[in-house]
């Protein structure tokens, strides 16, 4: 048996850079924060986690409280520890910052109010409208000028202080960082303390709420510009001219349009925008499972993790590789992150898969394909399972209950693909003499690393809130930690645990701003009766090519966006359209969740299978695909929900058995089909003959699994000649 080559020192430390480089792309680096801003950014996390988890324990927030301390610490925290980018991005930030200070000085001082100076800037906005831009800079700037000119009185000093404290101090937040931080701040207290006041004068808001409205909109998008770069920040900006420039657009997306103080107030006063679902969904469930993940983490639960599955499939042939798929599963339950989840088990199952002979892209795509599906395993699912719930309506408890069948499925088909590699390849497990401790000593040294999940599923399935049962669970996490004096976590543990979840919630809450442009601009403009009705006329009576162009929507979006993100624009979209085809409500929703993880292992993007190539030393772009190769049950299981409503429980109890023993059959073959091997490599006849036992074993009736059952043993018989040459022309490579 070939090895896999060792790699060298240099390689690895290319790996590693590589790795640092695609992982800084995805968040951007930190800040190493020193000195009052430290404790600052440090002390501000801790009150975030001790706030949220009295409300999941104690006593539940009032809505502006429950939303508001959330949107508030998360941006404050972004400007402290997320630097703005090259000296350009510096310089448009001191810009803005300057702006900031302008207003408020004009306000202050040059203004009666602050309604007179916005009340003069929409004379100045409507004149230049109607009677042109000579006779508004005559007539309206006699005022407005002073605001001009204090924006470059303090944008002078301002560029010159912030480009000297980059060049000196790059680790501590510049000057403009405090003024735009201080700004989200003070917008968002304003939407804090007016919370009643804003709910009753809705759709007739005064100028204060504008200008708070405009000024908060602009700083959440520089939030996620910041977190997450231009790709999604600029989808958020072409929304916001999508919902002013509607009656210029074409016929298909054309809406009568809105003023920029109209779309202002509705996105961050409102909440269908800023403070909409996401906000909603991330501070009442999302970083109570982040900060349980980060405590469970630290607790010493990863090991058992990793060494439960390696005991019990380290030595099957290419062990290693259902370590890899049996430690995701594990992970990623507890896990928000496919990419997350490759990382953490990556750098431990992909050295190993390299050893007993798998190539380095082929180890390096096996992790990423496995670790998405820890994005459907129940008890956390990522955000998206959160998301499906608050959308639905339907309990989470029950989402949970309707996932774990297909997550299974999943994590069982490359489980099967992976074995039927590894017999092609004439692999095996690892080697005798590494020291792999059994499963019963594994379960009896580290048994209640599970206890956590327990706690989770068994509270939810009583009807305890997700968030009540992430709270209990991660007080078992410290009383857990305690069973092995190595483990324990003490005040300093409890302490990291705490900045280590609240730093984890900085990316994903970095989203709210644009995900809440681009839903509340859908849900504005009437976007999504619209796609809906373009899927349908694309589509026709077509059930599968509405599947299809769903699919693709979802991976073109996933390229810009996060995959939670993805789904929530994707789902706003498209459910309606699914609706028409006569699809459940939850199947439709489960249909888009499936799908917008697409982006994560297809290529061009598959930010998890750049992660995995890193961590192995292999080709990125080999990598990605061959992992879209080992994950292909991602594009089969939202068919299985668009046509066999059983699978989610929908019918009677023999619709439901007849259903599940079907997909299991099906995935089986299905295995066997997709990797070209059964017995040996399949040759042409073969592999038709498995694609069609797979379909028919699919299709949920008995007649169709003992037909495809007949076809699977048939092509058994024909590969009874195990030993048919290599050089026979077979589908290995197509598959």
């Amino acid at each position: 048996m070939d090895q896999a080559p060792v790699s060298s020192p240099d390689q690895a430390s290319a790996s590693k850079e590589t790795l640092q480089e695609l992982m800084e792309k995805e968040a951007k680096t930190e800040r190493q924060l020193a000195g009052p801003w430290r404790w600052l950014s440090a002390g501000l996390g801790a009150v975030m986690v001790i706030i949220y988890f009295y409300g999941a324990g104690y006593q539940a927030l009032g809505t502006q409280y429950h939303l508001g301390v959330y949107v508030l610490i998360t941006c404050v925290l972004v400007f402290l520890l997320y630097p703005a980018g090259g000296r350009f991005a510096h310089v448009s930030m001191s810009i803005g910052a300057s702006l900031l200070l302008a207003i408020l000085s004009s306000g202050l001082l040059i203004f009666p109010d602050f309604t007179a100076l916005y009340q003069q800037w929409g004379y100045f906005l409507e004149s230049w409208g109607y009677d042109g831009v000579f006779f508004a800079l005559e007539n309206h700037l006699e005022d407005l000028w002073y605001t001009g000119l204090l924006t470059v009185v303090f944008a002078v000093p301002l560029i010159w202080i912030d480009q000297i404290l980059l060049r000196y101090r790059q680790q501590l937040p510049s000057l403009s960082d405090h003024i735009l931080g201080a700004g989200i701040a003070v917008t968002v207290l304003y939407w804090i303390s007016q919370f009643e006041a804003l709910n009753y004068r809705a759709g007739a808001e005064n100028e204060i709420d504008m200008l708070t409205s405009i000024i908060g909109l602009m700083i959440t998008l520089e939030i996620c510009r910041r977190v997450l770069g231009w790709s999604i920040t600029l989808i958020g900006i072409a929304m916001i001219c999508f919902g002013l420039f509607g009656p210029y657009l074409p016929d298909l997306l054309a809406h009568r349009g809105f003023r920029f103080e109209r779309l202002a107030t509705s996105l961050f006063l409102t909440t269908n925008g800023v403070f909409g679902v996401m906000a909603s969904v991330l501070a009442t469930y999302v970083i109570l499972f982040i900060f349980f993940g980060a405590f469970l983490q630290k607790s010493g639960a990863g090991r058992f993790f990793i060494d439960l599955p390696l005991s019990i499939a380290g030595r099957s042939p290419g062990g290693p590789a259902k370590v890899a798929v049996l430690s995701s599963a594990l992970f990623g339950s507890v896990s928000g992150s496919a990419i997350a989840n490759t990382v953490s088990t990556g750098s431990f199952t992909i050295p190993l898969m390299k050893r007993v002979g798998f190539k380095p892209h082929v180890a390096g795509a096996i992790e990423p394909a496995a670790s998405i599906g820890g994005m459907f395993l129940p008890p956390i699912m990522g955000a998206g399972g959160f998301l499906m719930s608050e959308l639905t309506g339907i309990p989470y408890a029950k989402i949970m209950l309707l996932s774990v069948g297909p997550a299974l499925l999943y994590f069982l088909s490359v489980l099967v693909m992976v074995h039927f590699e590894a017999k092609r390849l004439g692999l095996g497990g690892l080697d005798q003499s590494e020291e792999i401790p059994s499963w019963q000593q594994v379960l009896r040294d580290g048994w209640y690393f599970s206890l956590p999940l327990v706690v989770i599923t068994v509270l939810m399935l009583f009807g305890r809130s997700p968030g009540n049962a992430a709270f209990w669970a991660t007080l078992t996490c410290i009383v857990i930690s305690w069973f092995k004096p190595e483990t324990r976590m003490g005040p300093k543990e409890i302490w990291e645990a705490i900045q280590t979840g609240a730093r984890n919630t900085l990316v994903i809450g970095a989203t709210i701003g644009v995900i809440g442009v681009i839903v509340g601009t859908i849900s504005l403009t009437g976007m999504g009766l619209k796609f809906s009705d373009l899927v349908i006329s694309m589509a026709g009576d077509s059930l599968l090519m509405a599947v299809i162009l769903i699919a693709l929507a979802s991976l073109v979006l996933g390229m810009g966006v996060p995959v939670t993100a993805a789904y929530l624009i994707v789902a706003v979209l498209a459910v309606p359209a699914l609706g028409e085809y006569g699809v459940s409500i939850i199947a439709a929703h489960m249909i888009v969740y499936w799908l917008s993880q697409d982006s994560n292992i297809t290529p061009p993007v598959c930010v998890a299978a750049y992660a995995g190539a890193a961590i192995a030393g292999a080709d990125p772009w080999k990598t990605g695909w061959t992992s879209f190769k080992f994950a292909k049950l991602l594009y089969v299981m939202p068919l299985m929900f668009a046509y066999v409503p059983g699978i989610l429980l929908e019918g009677s109890g023999l619709e439901i058995f007849t259903a599940f023993l079907s997909a299991l059959l099906g995935t089986l073959l299905f295995g066997a089909f997709a990797m070209g091997y059964l017995r040996r490599g399949t040759l042409i006849h073969e592999w038709i003959l498995l694609g069609i036992g797979t379909i028919l074993l699919y299709w949920p009736t008995f007649e169709t699994d003992l037909a495809g059952l007949v076809v699977a043993v048939f092509v058994w018989w024909l590969q009874r000649d195990v030993n048919t040459s290599s050089r026979t022309p077979s589908t290995d490579r197509l598959a």
